[in-house]
């Protein structure tokens, strides 16, 4: 193995969340109606995807504006408290310490910017990637391919730690070795968690011993 790829949500900040409260408010404040399967269907798409969605739920915004004002939401939201999941940052300077690091995240390029500077984390990784960048959002394999490419590493010497059933099938699809660290209010399940190479249950279990470093 020669790099790493993070998911962010669900897998280095405590996201999930904090997303399924605003987009569902959101929802309710303009119209729509959010139904029982939204949270689980919205886990992993692209910010084109998610907020066409949210249109289709019946909110009477285009859904350009319905993603901007949701972001809106979020940057404020985590520049009043980042909900670092419990060892994320210790997990990533471990690991930087043997491979090339890299991040592919469903987030909007301004979300990830704000987590990985208020986390101090940025310095810690040569590649990021938002699936707004790629065609399409996970479970596509498009966000981890491009994040390979941008390392200048082979997908099959790539290492992704993924937290979602669409997270999983996206790294698994890229032709990447996956380790799941499921999330346990947002589990995937169990076809999806197949596809892992490894699971773990926190991010104290990544080690360069575990993915081969």
């Amino acid at each position: 193995m020669e790099a790493c790829v993070f998911d962010l949500d669900g897998v280095l900040v405590d996201s999930e969340p904090v997303w399924e409260e605003v987009r569902r408010a959101f929802v309710a404040e303009h119209g729509g109606t959010w139904r029982a399967d939204t949270q689980s269907r919205l886990m992993g798409m692209s910010t084109g995807e998610w907020s066409a969605y949210l249109h289709e739920l019946g909110v009477r915004l285009p859904p350009d504006e319905i993603a901007r004002r949701v972001v809106d939401l979020m940057a404020e939201r985590y520049r009043d408290h980042l909900p670092l999941m419990r060892g994320a940052p210790e997990a990533v300077r471990r690991l930087a310490d043997h491979f090339t690091l890299g991040l592919a995240s469903s987030s909007p390029r301004r979300l990830i910017d704000v987590v990985l500077e208020s986390g101090d984390l940025h310095d810690c990784f040569d590649a990021t990637v938002s699936t707004e960048e790629v065609a399409r959002g996970k479970p596509a394999p498009d966000g981890y391919l491009e994040a390979a490419r941008r390392l200048g590493v082979e997908p099959g010497a790539c290492v992704a730690v993924e937290d979602s059933a669409n997270g999983l099938r996206s790294a698994d699809a890229a032709g990447m070795r996956v380790v799941a660290v499921p999330h346990p209010r947002y589990p995937p399940g169990r076809d999806a968690l197949a596809l892992a190479w490894r699971v773990v249950d926190d991010l104290d279990a990544l080690t360069s011993d575990l993915l081969g470093g």
